[in-house]
C-alpha cells in the first residue's frame, strides 16, 4: 500500500497539495484534478492501519461501502463522489471539494456562539433535505455532528464523511463490529448507542436534533466529561427546555419539533427527514428579491433558501 504525501499523484491523476484534517482512518487531502484542472477533496486510508492483518480487510471493506454508498446520492446538500479506488496499491474516494467551513465553526463564530432561529432552522432544513436523499437510497449516516457538516461559502449546507454509513441492504458482518456502530457520542441516537442492529433514518433525525439544539443553545442538549454518563443521559433523561438554556422567545412550535426529534423511542420521533423539512418551513428566513442582487456575507445559511434545494419524499410502501 502506498505511503502518502504533499505532492504525491494518484492514479496519475489525483495530486495531494495538503491535508485537511486527520480521523482514525486516515487523511482528508485538499488535492488537484490535473486532467481537469479543478480543485478535489482526497480521503485516504491510512498506511499503517492496512497493514495489520486483522483491521484490512475490516478497514477496505467499510472503505468501500462507504464509497458505493456516496456515489449512489445525488443532491445539493451532500458532497458529491467524483471517483474512487479501492486497490491493494492505492485506497482513495475523490470528492467535491467544498469551498466553506465546517459547522462547528460556524457556531463558534456567532454571536454568543448561538445562531438565530432562523438560521439554525435553515441548516436543519437543508440537513433534512440532504438526509431524505441517503434514507431514499436506504442509507443511514450514523455520525452527524458539527464537524461533519460543512457551510459553504453561497451557504449551502453539505453533509461530509459517509465513513459509518449504514447500508439496510447489507448482512456482512464485517461491517457491524463493535467500534465502528457509534460516531460522535453527544450527537448519537439511543439506539445507536444501544448497539440495535434495526436503525432507520429516524436515528439521524434524533442526531439533527441534537444539532439543532446546539445550533440554537451553543451546546449539545446533553454535555458530561464521563461517556459512560453522556450515554445514559442519551438513554433516559429528557432534554433540556431552551428557556432553561438561556434561550428567550424560542418559537413554542419550533421547540416541540426539537423535543420531538429528540424522542428516546424512533416511533415518536417524525417519520422521515421529509416531514421536519415541512415543520421547519414557519421558521424559515422570509424570502427577499433584493438580497440576490447584493454580495453575500460568507457562510450565510439562509441564501439557498430563496430558491431551496427540497427533500426527496417517500414513496409509498
Amino acid at each position: 500500500m502506498e505511503q502518502f504525501a504533499a505532492g504525491k499523484v494518484l492514479r496519475g491523476r489525483y495530486r495531494l497539495d495538503r491535508v485537511l484534517g486527520r480521523g482514525a482512518m486516515g487523511h482528508v487531502w485538499e488535492g488537484t484534478d490535473v486532467f481537469l484542472e479543478r480543485p478535489v477533496a482526497v480521503k485516504t486510508v491510512a498506511s499503517d492501519l492496512l497493514a495489520l492483518p486483522d483491521w484490512r480487510p475490516t478497514a477496505l471493506a467499510r472503505f468501500e461501502r462507504e464509497a458505493k454508498a456516496t456515489a449512489r446520492l445525488h443532491h445539493a446538500n451532500i458532497t458529491t463522489v467524483y471517483d474512487a479506488a479501492v486497490t491493494e496499491n492505492v485506497c482513495c474516494l475523490v470528492m467535491q471539494l467544498v469551498d466553506g467551513t465546517t459547522l462547528d465553526n460556524v457556531i463558534d463564530g456567532a454571536d454568543d456562539g448561538r445562531l438565530s432561529v432562523h438560521a439554525a432552522a435553515a441548516v436543519t432544513a437543508q440537513l433534512c433535505a440532504g438526509l431524505s436523499a441517503a434514507h431514499a437510497s436506504g442509507l443511514v449516516h450514523r455520525d452527524l455532528k458539527p464537524q461533519n457538516v460543512m457551510v459553504d461559502a453561497d451557504g449551502v449546507v453539505k453533509i461530509l464523511d459517509f465513513g459509518l454509513v449504514k447500508v439496510l441492504s447489507d448482512t456482512d458482518p464485517r461491517l457491524t463490529m463493535t467500534g465502528e456502530t457509534v460516531g460522535n457520542v453527544a450527537y448519537a441516537s439511543p439506539e445507536l448507542l444501544a448497539g440495535e442492529r434495526q436503525l432507520d433514518g429516524r436515528s439521524d433525525l434524533y442526531a439533527a436534533g441534537c444539532l439543532l439544539h446546539h445550533m440554537l443553545t451553543g451546546h449539545p442538549p446533553f454535555r458530561s466529561g464521563n461517556p459512560a454518563a453522556l450515554v445514559t443521559q442519551h438513554l433516559t433523561a429528557p432534554p433540556p427546555r431552551l428557556h432553561d438554556c438561556g434561550v428567550e422567545n424560542a418559537p413554542p412550535g419550533l421547540e416541540d419539533l426539537m423535543r420531538a426529534l429528540l424522542a428516546k423511542r424512533p416511533e415518536d420521533r417524525p417519520g422521515t427527514a421529509a416531514d421536519v423539512y415541512v415543520a421547519l418551513a414557519p421558521y424559515l428566513p422570509a424570502p427577499d428579491p433584493a438580497r440576490g442582487a447584493r454580495p453575500m456575507p460568507p457562510e450565510d445559511p439562509r441564501r439557498p433558501f430563496l430558491v431551496p434545494q427540497g427533500p426527496v419524499v417517500p414513496g409509498p410502501r
